[in-house]
């Protein structure tokens, strides 16, 4: 008679099915968390854009109503009679194109003044060591900490003793007295990522200061240049107070000039303030859609020193 004799399993092998099943209960408890994780965030994002983009609906909705419809209670989200002659009427303004006109010309300036004086102070602060240096490094940055209510009654008192209210002047160093110091730390910050090698073989070459800042160093740092002259734009293009005490109506721009224009003691002309407020934004949007990349490539280059 044969008998057969079964082998005693492992401990592997007798563990082997608890092992499969935790393993199981494990994965579907990482894909839950997974899951959860995915709806949470998605969540947020949801509501974060929802709380961003409420009031540019808002701002168009309006433009596009009647000022019967934007006084009526309770609101409407969806405009039931949509009117494009807010929009009409921005064009036969001339005082608003003259607040434009202003604005372009005064942001512009801001931009270009703020980035020619930044590249060379971020320079010196970055390539060169000199008595002061730090001090002075700190005496920038301390500038931000003032509020510019603050100084507002020092420079218009500078300002009117040397006759410079009501000028484009007076807008332009005011507006670049706030946006030059974080161009000075954003455009140093690059400046550190360049090696001092790069700097040292230009010089070997023959290459003088001026020549290596302006043929090498300045093309490597174009990205965080054109980040800071945005940066300086959008400052001069959004300002209200300085705006509205340094220049009379022939020199304000955008924003204190649709505050006196729609805006009145007894009345608000919301409909056309939301269409012209829609309008000159326009070109801030443009902007950023085309230099993006080298906004957000400015301001990441100097984040890590090579």
């Amino acid at each position: 008679m044969t008998s057969t004799t079964s082998t005693p399993l492992s401990g592997t092998e007798r563990l082997r099915p608890h092992t499969t099943s935790a393993g199981r209960t494990s994965r579907r408890r990482i894909r839950k968390d997974l899951l959860r994780s995915r709806i949470a965030a998605w969540t947020a994002v949801l509501v974060i854009g929802a709380f961003g983009m409420l009031p540019i609906y808002w701002l168009l909705a309006t433009a596009l109503s009647s000022p019967e419809q934007t006084f009526q209670f309770p609101p409407k989200l969806i405009p039931t009679e949509i009117t494009f002659s807010n929009f009409t009427a921005l064009a036969e303004n001339d005082q608003l194109i003259k607040y434009l006109v202003n604005s372009l010309i005064v942001a512009s300036i801001t931009a270009v003044l703020s980035v020619v004086v930044a590249t060379y102070m971020g320079y010196s602060f970055s390539k060169f060591r000199y008595r002061g240096r730090r001090s002075l490094m700190h005496l920038v940055l301390a500038s931000q900490m003032f509020p510019q209510a603050v100084l507002l009654v020092t420079l218009y008192a500078v300002f009117s003793s040397f006759g410079l209210l009501n000028t484009y002047t007076a807008l332009v160093l005011s507006f670049t007295t706030f946006t030059m110091p974080l161009c000075v730390w954003m455009l140093k910050g690059i400046f550190d990522t360049i090696p001092d090698a790069l700097l040292e073989a230009a010089s070997i070459d023959g290459a003088s200061r001026w020549r290596t800042l302006h043929s090498i160093v300045a093309p490597l740092a174009a990205p965080g240049m054109i980040a800071a002259g945005l940066f300086a734009f959008v400052r001069g293009w959004n300002d209200f107070i300085f705006a509205v005490t340094l220049a009379d109506k022939e020199k304000q721009t955008l924003p204190p000039g649709l505050v006196s224009t729609y805006i009145g003691e007894f009345q608000t002309a919301w409909p056309e303030l939301m269409a012209a407020s829609l309008v000159v934004s326009i070109p801030v949007v443009i902007a950023f859609m085309f230099l993006q990349r080298y906004l957000v490539g400015g301001m990441t280059a100097g984040s890590v020193k090579s």
